[in-house]
């Protein structure tokens, strides 16, 4: 996850794994109902940043694994992109895209996990089995989310994280894997490591949040940015003129599912089948035929995971 997360009250990393129920400042509960289905896309498309491990608290009639892939499927987003950002869910996103055709999987220690980990003494050994779970599959396609946090862990524990993107880099570099990168309030940090490395080949800035200056620098590092329901709130003008100034073969789509929903259900459960409200916003905003571009970002996915699954 990235970006200002005003719908992401709880760390998806402590057990157990739920998002929390909210409530509103009045004291009101929101509306947590899962959105309807949307109308389907005219061509298929990748949601290619999902967290299907995290369950959402509040919502009492969760769907299964396979119903929500087929709930995506029925709309035209068959492929998802199941990430791991701890070890509980890393493992568990090998065995779901083992057990999955459209199911791939990334495999990563969230940056806000780092740090934790460091403290008792258990970061090496958690990447030590970061890269064991990365190079046991070809379902695993990408080594992610990671990256840096200022917004969540604060300057103490700004090193670890540090230590950990880089090892991240440098096991997606070894084992030829795409790098998701998580970055949150961390811009200029995430450029500076980035320059100092080797990189892999393939790498996608995750939720993009950054300007169009931000936007220019990422592309010119060789990334896709990856748009998720931000790009539909308010409050988003500058996101929204970012993607309209990205090439459209660097443009991919996301839900960072439970999280992230796009207007106009914005605060309810995310998932992977509310991908074309997403995907018919950036549209508009790219001034492109809907089918074309997602026919674009359906080929960018393939290209940026290492290809078609």
């Amino acid at each position: 996850m990235t970006s200002p997360h005003p719908d992401d009250p709880g760390s998806p990393e402590a057990p157990p794994r739920q998002r929390a129920a909210t409530e509103e400042k009045s004291g009101r509960r929101r509306d947590r109902s899962r959105p309807p289905l949307p109308d389907p896309l005219p061509h298929p498309v990748v949601d290619n940043h999902c967290h299907l491990d995290i369950v959402d608290a509040a919502d009492g009639d969760q769907p299964s694994l396979e119903a929500l892939l087929e709930a995506a499927s029925s709309v035209g987003v068959p492929r998802v992109v199941q990430i791991g950002c701890d070890l509980a869910g890393a493992r568990w996103s090998v065995e779901q895209a083992e057990r999955h055709p459209g199911l791939v999987a990334a495999v990563a220690l969230h940056p806000n996990e780092a740090p934790r980990l460091a403290r008792a003494g258990a970061l090496d050994d958690a990447m030590a089995e970061i890269e064991e779970l990365a190079a046991s599959s070809e379902r695993v396609r990408a080594v992610g989310e990671t990256g840096l946090d200022f917004y969540r862990t604060g300057p103490d524990g700004r090193d670890d994280q540090e230590r950990s993107f880089r090892a991240h880099i440098g096991l997606a570099a070894r084992l030829d894997k795409t790098l998701v990168i998580h970055d949150r309030d961390a811009h200029d940090a995430v450029l500076r490591v980035l320059d100092d490395e080797q990189l892999p080949p393939r790498i996608v800035m995750h939720c993009f949040s950054g300007d169009t200056d931000f936007a220019r620098a990422c592309v010119d590092r060789g990334a896709y940015l990856s748009f998720a329901g931000t790009v539909t709130f308010a409050r988003a003008a500058a996101l929204r003129e970012a993607l309209a100034g990205t090439p459209l073969d660097r443009v991919l789509v996301e839900t960072d599912a439970p999280y992230l929903a796009p207007m106009p259900y914005r605060g309810r459960p995310n998932a992977s089948y509310l991908v074309p409200v997403t995907l018919r916003a950036m549209a508009e905003v790219l001034g492109r035929d809907l089918t074309h571009v997602c026919a674009a970002v359906d080929a960018n996915t393939d290209a940026a995971f290492g290809g078609r699954w």
